[in-house]
């Protein structure tokens, strides 16, 4: 019989009245890659803290590692315990090198005041030849790319001796090539002894590496499955307990002019951008990551000032360009970083939900209407499906697609006639991704304009009413969202 590693069981977690975990029960084996599985807000992240000691789990809760019971007090705790988390936004400090990185955790966990530098680098370099990895221990981690910053972090892991690597979306930032290394140096960590507990929204993925399968739903355990009892159909029929429905959705011609770009460049970024959006219509901006789609958005907003480049909005140019202007005029943008982007954190959903409107609230004295706030903040969370529906609950205990769902409805709120969106489905699983999808489709029938970019082609062509595709900061192609397919889409990113 395959030993475990890690055993939970029974375990619970409540916030306050509401309770987001109830007698979580599964174990991750040595030298298993273990996926855990389930919508946004079934409870996963909330898992990963408690097996790493950022949350105490409630009484009656245990967890075992190797046979033995154990209190996880902390993060160090953790570390000293084996068990290593490699979080979305990698946690490195992007002014210190690669070497300085590496080694920095260990140093701290190991309570050390003095640096030997030429023990430090020889264990840097042992590290970077297990894993099988060439990096230049003296360039700053800024100046790398999310797959090598990627690299980095389970590198750092390692030199914690962990026994067990947890990835919060490992491969989120990364392009299909980038990805492809990284689920194969996780393998060769399996093949090491070394345990990972994978969290990801890409399933075939998941399919591709994984031994077994732990699926939430609700902040229960429906149970864990070899991959061979699985398939994707079933497996998203587990987590959200219904089929979904992936049919394309046929879509008319838009034909009223609402915002116009003309001549917009920046160097380095992006250089004569032309295009037109029309009333009511999704418009697409896709593209290879770095193509500058992201850049270009946030020269329309205001975000970032353009060296040249006209903005008209119904017929009449955009004077000022910056983003208080945009947001007068009603034009809205959701950032593709919810987290230090679009929310405070440490705010609730109602605070989040009328961070930007608060003029909508104010009397002409500026005293906030609160009988106002509560009733349209509630009005807002049944409509968007916000879990919980609890307008003091705080929005970094949420799930991704829910805080994603708050920070749309923050913007809805201001009652846009553009909403321009960056990957709106990043990081979140495929019900919410669903929900939200229609949610686009539901605004724009309703006469929203919506600029969206996404990486994801799925999304790009089933959300889509027209694709403009970027490569090096240039469009250089454009489709109705009907004749579009992928293989057209990439030979305008790639090759043109």
């Amino acid at each position: 019989m395959e030993r475990n590693f890690i055993k939970l069981k029974n375990v619970s977690k409540s916030f306050s009245e509401v309770k987001v975990l109830k007698n979580i029960n599964f174990s991750i084996r040595k030298g298993e890659i273990h996926a855990l599985t389930g919508e946004n807000g079934a409870g996963k992240s909330t898992v990963i803290k408690i097996m790493t000691g950022v949350y105490k789990p409630d009484k009656g809760s245990e967890i075992e590692i190797k046979e033995n019971k154990v209190e996880i007090q902390n993060p160090i705790n953790a570390l000293e315990l084996g068990i290593s988390v490699i979080y979305q936004d990698f946690s490195l400090f992007p002014n210190l090198t690669i070497e300085e990185n590496i080694m920095l955790g260990s140093e701290i966990k190991d309570k050390k005041r003095i640096f030997d530098e030429k023990i430090m680098r020889k264990k840097v370099k042992k590290i970077l030849d297990f894993i099988g990895i060439d990096l230049q221990l003296n360039v700053l981690v800024r100046e790398l790319s999310p797959a090598k910053q990627q690299l980095v972090a389970i590198a750092r892991s390692l030199t914690y001796n962990a026994n067990l690597i947890i990835m919060d979306e490992p491969t989120a930032a990364l392009s299909k090539e980038e990805s492809d290394l990284l689920l194969n140096l996780i393998k060769k960590l399996k093949g090491k002894g070394i345990s990972i507990l994978l969290v990801s929204h890409k399933l075939e993925e998941l399919f591709e590496v994984c031994d077994r399968f732990t699926v939430l739903r609700d902040g229960e355990c429906l149970g864990t499955y070899i991959s061979s009892e699985l398939n994707e159909e079933r497996l998203i029929k587990l987590m959200v307990g219904r089929e979904m429905d992936y049919s394309r959705i046929e879509r008319k011609k838009c034909t009223e002019e609402i915002l116009r770009i003309e001549n917009f460049s920046k160097t380095g970024e992006y250089k004569n951008i032309n295009f037109v959006l029309k009333k009511g219509e999704i418009l697409c901006l896709t593209g290879l990551v770095g193509a500058g789609r992201t850049e270009l958005v946030e020269g329309i907003f205001g975000l970032r000032n353009s060296e040249t480049g006209r903005i008209f909005l119904e017929g009449k140019e955009m004077k000022r360009k910056n983003s208080e202007c945009s947001i007068v005029n009603k034009i809205v943008y959701v950032p593709e970083d919810r987290k230090t982007s679009g929310l405070v954190l440490e705010k609730t959903i109602s605070e989040n939900l009328i961070l930007i409107n608060l003029k909508r609230y104010s009397s002409k004295f500026g005293l906030l209407d609160f009988k106002k706030i509560q009733r349209e903040v509630n009005e807002w969370i049944k409509k968007l499906d916000i879990r919980p529906n609890i307008g003091e609950f705080v929005t970094e205990h949420m799930s991704g697609g829910n805080q994603q769902k708050v920070v749309i409805g923050k913007c809805l709120i201001a009652d846009p006639k553009i909403l321009i969106i960056d990957e709106p489905t990043n990081g979140v699983d495929i019900g919410a991704k669903i929900k939200i999808h229609n949610l686009l489709r539901t605004l724009s029938d309703n006469g929203l304009s919506i600029i969206m970019i996404s990486s994801d082609m799925g999304e790009v062509l089933n959300v889509s009413d027209r694709i403009l595709v970027m490569k090096k900061g240039e469009i250089t192609g454009e489709f109705d969202a009907q004749e579009a397919t992928p293989e057209k889409i990439m030979n305008k990113a790639i090759l043109d």
